[in-house]
This record gives C-alpha cells, sequence and structure tokens, in this order.
C-alpha cells in the first residue's frame, strides 16, 4: 500500500483578555476555545497549576486522552478483524509530565488502563495480546517521544 498523507485542522480562539492583554503574567486569563468545522466546541485553559482555570480542559489532558481514544479505537478493529467480541471498554490513562528548572517541561510516560469485557473466555489470551498490536499501530503514539504503556485486564461477560 502506498503512503498517503491525511491533513488536520483545527482552530483556536483565546478568549483570556481581560481588558489588558499580556501586560503582566497575572493580568490574562490562559482560557480559550478550541474548534474543528462543524463539530462542539472544546473549552480549554492551561493547568491550573500555570494559572488555568480547573473548569476546562488542558493540553496535557487531551494529550493522555488522545493517546487513550486512538488505542481504544485500533484496539477494537483489530478485535473486530481477530474475531475477538468486545461487549464493553473503559480505560482510566494517566500520564507523567516533568517540568523542568527553567520552567519548560516534557511528558515522561502515560499509563493505559483499560478494562475490556469480551463475550466468552476463550478469547481473553487473543485479547489481552492485541494491546500490543494495537500500540504498534496508533498513530498518536506512533508520533510521540515517551513510553507509552499498557496495563489491560480482560473480562468475561
Amino acid at each position: 500500500m502506498k503512503e498517503k498523507h491525511h491533513h488536520y485542522t483545527s482552530r483556536l480562539l483565546w478568549t483570556g483578555n481581560k481588558g489588558k492583554g499580556t501586560a503582566s503574567y497575572a493580568a490574562y486569563d490562559r482560557d480559550h476555545i478550541l474548534s474543528v468545522k462543524d463539530k462542539p466546541e472544546i473549552p480549554a485553559s492551561s493547568d491550573p497549576s500555570f494559572r488555568g482555570n480547573p473548569q476546562r480542559y488542558n493540553p496535557e489532558e487531551l494529550l493522555v486522552a488522545s493517546l487513550s481514544s486512538c488505542h481504544m479505537l485500533w484496539y477494537l478493529h483489530l478485535c473486530a478483524v481477530n474475531g475477538v467480541v468486545v461487549e464493553d471498554y473503559r480505560d482510566e490513562a494517566s500520564g507523567t509530565m516533568l517540568e523542568t528548572a527553567d520552567g519548560g517541561g516534557k511528558f515522561v510516560e502515560v499509563v493505559l488502563k483499560p478494562v475490556v469485557i469480551v463475550s466468552s473466555a476463550d478469547m481473553v489470551e487473543k485479547a489481552f495480546g492485541l494491546h500490543h498490536e494495537a500500540n504498534k499501530f496508533c498513530f498518536i503514539a506512533n508520533s510521540v517521544n515517551f513510553p507509552v504503556k499498557h496495563e489491560p485486564e480482560i473480562r468475561v461477560s
């Protein structure tokens, strides 16, 4: 199969100008709106540790959520084509970011903890192994420079 390029666009609108713009570090809010054409808006801000609004999504949470979502979508695809019937899928993903002394930082890992319910006991071993395969295909996991770990739990309905 030949390579194909896929392009994605989004729009960001900063809504945090309280009247003085960025006259000082404390003079503005970090609130903004993320949007993609014809889809619901995402209210966003920075992490509360960095003067952000705790009622809004922050980029760090969205990164963890993107990894979790991408993994699930590949996993369900692989289960469907390999005869594993998934009846329920839930994930409690977490990420660890290291803030450096200069104020920068980077993620050092994300851990996905999916709980998967399959329809029969003879599917458990295959269901477990397909998490490794899903990680190899996940576009987001392949784009980050830190480990994305998996701690799946497979149950039978």
